[in-house]
């Protein structure tokens, strides 16, 4: 739970529905609705979900089900003649026939190049902060159009901060507010309900990972990249229109620090610059998977590692090209699809990826690390 307790502004609320934030067990013995209900949290039909309590919810989670858990710090994995060898933080070390990777987002944050020089005391990727109360009364520019850049700008003027957002965006996309009424038939059949949100496109994305995995690889990586795009949540639109300046259908020219502060030339797309002037930059760029940024796997395991669009190409049952490698989580998005990158594409994951190892020929005798390995901080 480390990318949701410690990369993510508190106070945040999720996007996805409580029946789409469900951890996956096989009995479907504590999800989000029986934990909501244990401690009596609100949960019901268009109610977001809080980040607090979707922490508190994966912490009990992992101590109900899976107490024998050990949290260590993996920094190193390397072949070895059983299989892999794996180091631990604390130097711990021990070999396994079988890995999964399931490494989150956190080391691919991207930042692009245009603020590279920009030092850390300017800038920050929106994974890299958690409080917004530490800008309160600061000046802070927010880039970006999306549900992280949309939910800094809302809680960072709600905090006190003194806001501004820039987005190549020419609007701001946000989800519909539930009215709470019962969908008519035709709605439903038009635009039926999904892990991922209303419409069949999102449907199939949600509940066809399988068939998704066989289409061609360029129409994969098509629909990777635009479906699903920016958006916030409902209820973060009232905090952010009409509440902060926007400056929409922006490009940021140059980025340059001057006199303490960060200095941002911006372009609009009709051509006109202005300056504006910041003392932090939060950017809320997004995340582009690369498997040279897993600096933990072996160059010789990265070497064979065939990848396509950043990611790697994985089997039928999320094994890579590396034999006895597994990668689920946004890794494995561009060969099952978008809902990779969501909680809702866990249970297809575990499944398939438990039945896989379950079947394996050596299932007498092949150890199984399953590797949540946090970013370096």
């Amino acid at each position: 739970m480390d990318s949701w307790a410690s990369h993510m502004p508190k106070g945040m609320l999720l996007k996805s529905d409580g029946f789409a934030s469900n951890i996956s067990d096989p009995g479907h013995q504590l999800t989000l609705e029986k934990f909501c209900a244990e401690r009596g949290i609100e949960y019901a039909q268009g109610v977001p979900v809080r980040l607090d309590t979707f922490t508190e919810y994966g912490l009990a989670f992992r101590d109900r089900m899976v107490p024998e858990l050990e949290d260590k710090m993996v920094v190193s994995i390397d072949r070895s003649s059983e299989g892999f060898l794996l180091q631990l933080e604390d130097g711990e070390q021990f070999s396994a026939q079988k890995v999964v990777l399931a490494v989150g987002i956190t080391h691919f944050e991207y930042v692009p190049e245009i603020f590279s020089s920009l030092g850390h005391g300017y800038l920050s990727h929106s994974a890299r902060n958690n409080d917004v109360e530490q800008f309160r009364g600061r000046n802070v520019v927010v880039i970006g159009g999306g549900s992280s850049a949309l939910d800094w700008a809302g809680l960072l003027h709600e905090a006190g901060a003194r806001v501004r957002l820039v987005a190549r965006q020419q609007s701001l996309k946000f989800h519909g507010k539930p009215d709470g009424k019962p969908r008519s038939l035709w709605q439903r059949i038009t635009q039926p309900q999904s892990g991922l949100g209303p419409g069949w496109k999102s449907r199939f994305y949600a509940d066809a990972p399988w068939l998704f995995h066989c289409l061609p690889e360029g129409l994969r990586l098509e629909i990777v990249r635009r479906a699903l795009g920016p958006s916030g949540g409902w209820f973060i639109k009232d905090k952010v229109i009409d509440q902060i300046p926007l400056f929409l259908g922006y490009t940021v020219q140059s980025a340059t620090v001057q006199n303490g502060e960060v200095r941002l030339q911006i372009r609009a797309s009709d051509g006109t610059e202005q300056e504006i002037f910041a003392e932090h930059v939060i950017a809320a760029t997004g995340y582009k998977v690369d498997l040279e940024r897993l600096t933990f796997l072996s160059p010789a395991i990265r070497a064979g590692l065939t990848s396509v669009g950043g990611g790697p190409v994985l089997s039928t049952n999320f094994e890579s090209s590396v034999p006895g490698l597994y990668f689920v989580g946004v890794a494995a998005a561009t060969s099952f699809g978008p809902v990779m990158r969501f909680a809702f594409g866990a249970q297809f994951a575990a499944h398939t990826v438990a039945q896989a190892l379950s079947t394996s020929p050596s299932r007498k005798t092949s150890t199984v690390a399953v590797a949540s390995v946090a970013a370096t901080k």
